[in-house]
């Protein structure tokens, strides 16, 4: 239950619509539902100004299935990251309106579209293998009602291609700065901007890569102010991130 569902339920218990009984038992389950394999926390939309998003990678379709019906009953939005065919069908058997974002391995359920809000995200990806990760970010940020404009394979190695976008690095209000290899991406970003740059290492790279650990380490060594590193390939992190930054942006 919402914020704003909550407020309704209480007019409605002062107007005499709704029984104090009735009343009750729609707020049984707050803050969280114990599904017996997964406790809902209904909480986190008023706490976090989004709903729990479902973390699909290891989880057996049917719990995947109960956990967005019942985060579903409260919420018009649902997120479902790390998402292959089989939990996007589990999903859809929680609600028709179920959508598959197959690159960003995302799922996403709109019973009514997120408010619009202020503030520009900039999305930016050193190449195209780390679109995927991109695309998690994208998604992620776009549900939560932002606007999103990505900038994919323009990384250092062709610095023009980056420069290119100058305008675009100068204008947003958050920017997303996705990269492999050695990460140098961000640094450079940084040090052309001046909001927030959130850095997303990936794992796409040659073997010195490390899976991910060069990029990192480049990101976090980074003599650029204003840089802030997530965890590898965590594109959801930075596209949740963004979207509280601009999201300040917009109270401001």
């Amino acid at each position: 239950m919402n914020e704003e569902q909550i407020r309704k339920l209480l007019v409605e218990i002062s107007e005499g619509k709704t029984p104090i009984e009735d009343a009750v038992s729609s707020l049984r389950d707050l803050p969280f539902k114990d599904l017996g394999y997964a406790r809902v926390d209904h909480h986190r939309e008023l706490r976090c100004g989004f709903p729990e998003v479902i973390f699909c990678q290891g989880k057996e379709p049917s719990d995947i299935t109960g956990i967005a019906a019942s985060i579903l009953e409260n919420s018009p939005l649902l997120l479902g990251t790390r998402a292959d065919e089989k939990a996007f069908e589990a999903i859809l058997a929680a609600s028709d309106l179920a959508e598959y974002h197959k690159r960003a391995r995302c799922v996403t359920v709109r019973k009514e579209e997120p408010p619009v809000r202020e503030g520009e995200i900039l999305l930016i990806s050193a190449g195209t293998i780390d679109i995927p990760v991109a695309e998690e970010a994208r998604v992620t940020a776009e549900i939560m009602g932002h606007t999103v404009k990505p900038v994919y394979d323009a990384g250092v190695a062709g610095l023009h291609r980056l420069l290119a976008e100058t305008r675009k690095i100068r204008e947003a209000d958050c920017i997303i700065a996705v990269a492999g290899m050695e990460g140098a991406l961000a640094g450079v970003v940084g040090g052309l901007s001046d909001v927030p740059v959130i850095a997303v290492p990936t794992s796409g790279g040659y073997g010195a890569n490390l899976g991910g650990i060069t990029p990192l380490l480049t990101m976090l060594s980074s003599c650029a102010a204003g840089v802030a590193v997530v965890n590898i390939d965590n594109g959801f992190g930075a596209g949740f991130m963004a979207a509280l930054i601009s999201r300040k942006h917009q109270r401001d």
